[in-house]
């Protein structure tokens, strides 16, 4: 495979992956929002949703895409009709790797929410700071670290997504095959061992990077849960 065929895989899996990020880091910073601050009926069936992909087998989460985003699913009707297809293209990959990246995307978060001691927050609400002004000021800053050990941990988990991808978008060179997708293209083809050495290579070192940093934030939201 030439060189500038794997730098396009390459780029190809950042765009999805960086694309999935940035819908699911606000989404994911809501529902641990949730979690973390409110009680209420049905919290612990929401935290299942939460937590369902990453119990359930990738290939059925992305069959329920493809039931629910397909050409001719609900959904896949509405984002239709909006100018946005799901259906074998990159986008469709971009938002399996966001499901299921998602449960670890709420779990640093919601930590480093609860983590936050709430006596801040409410020491500025009596020098009389609103709302927006003690979350942008205070609450933000402060669980920051996990927000971001959570996205880059999700980061980590979209580049190496194969299940749900390649049952809901399938493999199409150029536009939904990422480095997963390449890799195992790539074993199947007798000519395809040194491309696949280097795939994994680049894979592996993107995951190691990206699981350290997200590591070495981590143990910064402990730090500051201790203290």
């Amino acid at each position: 495979m030439p060189e500038s065929a794997v730098a396009g895989i390459v780029l190809l899996s950042l765009r999805v992956s960086a694309v999935a990020m940035l819908f699911a880091v606000p989404a994911a910073f809501a529902i641990a929002w949730v979690l973390a601050r409110h009680d209420f009926y049905g919290k612990s069936v929401l935290q299942a949703l939460v937590t369902l992909p990453l119990v359930l087998p990738p290939v059925v989460t992305g069959y329920f895409l493809l039931i629910l985003f397909g050409a001719g699913g609900p959904l896949g009707h509405l984002f239709d009709a909006l100018g946005i297809d799901f259906a074998f293209r990159w986008t469709g990959a971009a938002l399996a790797a966001a499901v299921m990246a998602f449960p670890l995307l709420v779990r640093p978060m919601r930590l480093s929410i609860e983590a936050l001691d709430t006596g801040l927050e409410e020491a500025a609400a009596t020098l009389g700071a609103g709302r927006i002004t003690r979350f942008f000021t205070i609450t933000l800053p402060m669980v920051l670290p996990g927000v971001i050990a959570g996205g880059v941990l999700g980061f980590a988990k979209a580049l190496g997504e194969f299940g749900a991808t390649i049952t809901f978008v399938s493999n199409i060179p150029g536009e939904t095959r990422t480095l997963s997708l390449a890799i195992y293209t790539m074993l199947q083809s007798p000519a395809g061992d040194g491309t696949m050495a280097l795939l994994i290579a680049v894979s592996a070192c993107l995951a190691i990077g990206s699981v350290l940093l997200s590591e070495w934030l981590g143990r910064r939201v402990d730090i500051r849960r201790r203290a």
